[in-house]
């Protein structure tokens, strides 16, 4: 290479001066003329240009480099080649390398924790978009002059050669690893042993690097340094570092913390750099001691002084979270034991639910009603008394954390959504046709539920692509979770038969699953090394071997009557990294009420239950109702008879049958049921008696939601892979031959209903961006008119077709007239009353009179037993007992 001088012009920056160089080429001071600001550039040398490959996926690395914003890593502005040699542009540092700050000697406890926290903050920030640094020493990290570490060179190892034995051990040049046995890459002393051996490596390596480099900072000598590159790489397979302890300065706790990053296996270290950082707080206290102002992750930023009111309780906190860090890296021989607390909701009428804690174990989102009833994501820190809502969040369901415990996941409306867990406006990263459970990979990739099996999209958003497909007697598959490499996940395969239901595993690398454990619940990996799911409404522990991928024993119970969220098995629990579990208890029961237009009771419909949606016979005289076994594990159709207050079952298929519609007359229920695959509709008596009769079959979900009022048509939801979810018409005479009505690849259209009169159907959709109420003439034609206004669901027509109701997202039950005759008009809708309403994923919870005048909405009830939020700190101890 030849050197750069003053003057010479890489495209738009200029060479002012020489700052150094290295094995690997010659580092520039620049002035960036466009942007008016002196930039840094590393020049490669020419060779590594010289293969086209290499030279792609060096620029791709470097603009992934590119897109992280963080303090603790450098910026890179741009990318280019001079002469055909490679040279990256990043901000210009002030100051010296780690390796030039350690000549000096090693560093005190408290300074090297400092740097230690800033170095796994941006290794945290760097893994949470799939990037791996893989090259970790302290010439890859610079001190500026007010203390600010910055992490160098992501993606420079792209293009390194092979090492050689004879050259110096901080410069020994490696090359990239794919999955060829014998390739390695990384720096000799500082590579983790899956490097060594040529490995496929993940995040986990940066971090047995990162400890090599706490290791040096606080002894001031390599952890491993043999007289030769062999045997320093020999020394990384099977030596263990001269112990920390004769330096009377590092306490044994931070010694701990050294080991741990250091462990020989990638399952045995920390799994994430955020627990590193987390164990590396948890030492010293130095997020609240520190008088360097260190940028932190959120969770760490110092609190509200002028809170004092709650300093006490807060700082009672505090303690515990203390307590249980000190438990878990200390691993004391005498018995540990596990910490409850307990949370309340903010709004105590409306329950809470789906309490998921953070990978760090540092904060909890769930659902609930805010002061105007609107249902939100919440989010609330371990160490504080208050939960603070996420606006714009309306709507919510399933919502699962980012690895980096920084971000949230969830769905509404038909979309997938991320919104920082600070706050925010969320961003939309997809469309969805369901919404039973998503997992956010170290990688950047959400798993989530689809028609065909699970889907992935990237966590920045763009087109999902099939990542399971449903095969056999399964239907659908629900619930994935991340198992720590990464790459392997768990879900539940749901089926038609509560005994083809299991737990299977797969892999971000293949479409192809296998079963491994029958259970009819969600399921969460926890460490060190558990699957928890719910099994007769216990939550239960298994051990299970992440590495072989095997249960390895017995269920041991953990709490007993685990709360349901919805339906599909999502029962309420979750756990973290770091050994702190979550469930609720006490799901509430529902009680059918009838409500008067002001919203005042006026008794009861049977007795309380677990029913789901209902539908109003056509003289209002019975009610039909979806009904969940003892177990959950199936639901049947029954008859509730107003006037006499008696029951009556239905359907009794030991499948899943639900989601009834009374015929015209009131003499058939027309139903779901999965007996024979995906949902199909069938019908049978009112009355129960007589066999079930198959209406229709195919391969999609359906669910029937309304009969024309002559007894000749039938509407139904009807979801494709190709399709997000539309409005399908069958005649019941006739051919018999189905077709769409309403059908969209943007957005979702379901529960139509026909009006009174036949003329009119309404029905829900998303096309606004949330869900609306509309009216269109039938048979359709182009008129269109949108009914609610802030969202809209599950429309309902009055007996003569001149007023419709809907549910707004909040529980509140709206009205509005409408003109039939000539031009379809709509009065603005107005407030009826506000409803406890239990919501159902199948259809309608609620039921209009014939007059309008009497509502029977499924109403939550708590009863003496209220929704119960539970936290247990170092779970895993009450498993030793």
């Amino acid at each position: 290479m030849v050197t750069l001088i003053a003057g010479t012009r890489l495209g738009r920056y200029e060479i002012r001066s020489k700052l150094g160089e290295g094995g690997m080429g010659e580092v520039y001071r620049a002035r960036d003329e466009k942007l008016n600001r002196d930039v840094a550039i590393k020049v490669l040398s020419a060779e590594f240009s010289r293969d086209a490959d290499r030279l792609r996926r060096f620029e791709q690395e470097a603009q992934s480099a590119g897109s992280l914003n963080h303090p603790n890593i450098v910026a890179v502005y741009d990318v280019g080649t001079h002469d055909e040699a490679p040279y990256v542009v990043t901000e210009l540092l002030e100051g010296e390398s780690l390796k030039d700050r350690l000549q000096h000697g090693p560093l005190a406890q408290r300074k090297a924790i400092e740097f230690g926290i800033q170095i796994a903050s941006g290794l945290a920030a760097a893994h949470g978009k799939g990037i791996i640094h893989r090259d970790i020493k302290p010439d890859n990290l610079f001190v500026t002059k007010d203390d600010r570490v910055k992490i160098l060179d992501f993606g420079i190892a792209k293009l390194i050669e092979p090492f050689s034995n004879n050259s110096g051990q901080t410069d020994i040049a490696t090359r990239k690893v794919h999955t060829d046995p014998g390739s390695v890459l990384g720096t000799v002393g500082y590579m983790s042993p899956e490097q060594v051996r040529g490995l496929q490596v993940d995040h986990r390596s940066d971090i047995f690097s990162f400890g090599t480099v706490l290791y040096e900072m606080l002894s001031g000598q390599r952890a491993f340094r043999g007289d030769s590159a062999i045997e320093t790489l020999n020394s990384i397979l099977k030596d263990e570092p001269k112990e920390l302890g004769g330096n009377a300065n590092i306490s044994p706790a931070m010694e701990r913390v050294v080991w741990h990053c250091l462990e020989k296996s990638p399952e045995r270290r920390f799994q994430s750099a955020t627990d590193a950082a987390f164990g590396l707080e948890s030492v010293s206290g130095i997020s609240s001691g520190s008088t360097q102002a260190t940028p932190l992750s959120p969770r760490v930023q110092p609190k509200n002084r002028e809170r004092l009111v709650w300093i006490a309780l807060s700082a009672l906190l505090f303690v515990i979270a203390g307590a249980f860090a000190i438990a878990y890296f200390s691993q004391p021989s005498a018995a540990v034991h596990s910490i409850r607390l307990s949370l309340s909701p903010p709004d105590k009428n409306s329950p809470p639910a789906r309490l998921t804690v953070s990978p760090d174990g540092q904060r909890f989102v769930f659902l609930a009603n805010d002061a105007e009833g609107k249902r939100l994501l919440w989010v609330r820190p371990l160490d504080s008394l208050t939960a603070q809502p996420l606006t714009g969040t309306e709507g919510a369901a399933a919502p699962f954390w980012s690895p980096d415990s920084l971000s949230i996941g969830y769905f509404a409306n038909g979309k997938l959504y991320r919104v920082e867990a600070s706050g925010g406006r969320p961003q939309t990263l997809c469309n969805v046709t369901d919404d039973r459970g998503g997992a956010w990979s170290p990688g950047g990739v959400i798993l989530f539920a689809g028609l065909e099996g699970l889907n992935k999209v990237s966590a920045q958003g763009g087109s999902p692509v099939v990542a399971t497909k449903i095969s056999g007697r399964e239907e659908a598959h629900h619930w994935p979770y991340f198992l720590p490499d990464g790459r392997h996940f768990v879900f539940l395969a749901d089926a038609s038969r509560s005994e083809d239901h299991h737990l299977r595993l797969g892999t971000l690398d293949s479409q192809d699953t296998q079963g491994f454990l029958d259970a009819i619940s969600r399921v969460v990996y926890a460490p060190p090394g558990y699957l928890l799911y719910v099994r007769q409404g216990a939550l239960v522990a298994v051990s299970f071997d992440a590495r072989s991928l095997k249960v390895t024993g017995q269920p041991v119970a953990i709490a007993d009557h685990i709360a349901s969220v919805g339906g599909n098995h999502e029962f309420d629990f979750s756990a973290s990294d770091q050994g702190v579990l979550t469930y609720q208890t006490s799901n509430p029961n529902s009680q059918l009420i009838w409500f008067d237009r002001t919203g005042q009771e006026l008794g009861p419909a049977g007795n309380p239950n677990t029913s789901g949606t209902l539908a109003l016979s056509p003289d209002d005289h019975r009610v039909a109702v979806t009904l969940d076994d003892a177990d959950g594990r199936a639901a049947d159709v029954w008859v509730l008879d107003l006037v006499r207050n008696n029951i009556s079952r239905v359907t009794f298929d030991p499948a899943g049958d639900g989601a009834p519609v009374w015929s015209a007359d009131g003499s058939k229920i027309i139903f779901s049921s999965n007996r024979s695959g995906p949902q199909n509709l069938f019908e049978k008596g009112s009355s129960g008696g007589g066999d079930d009769r198959e209406l229709f079959r195919s391969d999609a979900e359906k669910s029937a939601t309304s009969c024309s009022p002559n007894g000749q048509y039938l509407l139904f939801n009807n979801s494709f892979p190709n399709n997000q979810g539309g409005i399908w018409l069958l005649p019941l005479t006739g051919d018999r031959q189905p077709r769409a009505l309403l059908e969209s690849q943007s957005f979702v259209q379901t529960e139509g209903r026909f009006s009174p009169d036949g003329r009119f159907i309404t029905y829900m959709s998303n096309e606004s961006g949330r869900y609306e109420v509309y009216v269109r003439p039938f048979p359709l034609t182009d008129d269109k008119l949108q009914i609610s206004s802030g969202g809209g669901a599950y429309p309902l027509w009055r007996g003569d077709g001149e007023e419709l109701f809907h549910i707004t997202p909040d529980g509140v039950l709206m009205s509005a007239e409408l003109k039939t005759a000539g031009k379809l008009e709509s009065s603005i809708p107005k407030e009826l009353f506000r409803t406890k309403i239990k919501y159902s994923a199948r259809g309608a919870t609620y039921g209009v009179s014939a007059d309008g005048q009497r509502f029977l909405v499924n109403t939550l009830t708590e009863g003496d037993n209220p929704a119960q939020m539970t936290v247990v700190l170092n779970w895993t101890a009450d498993l030793k007992k």
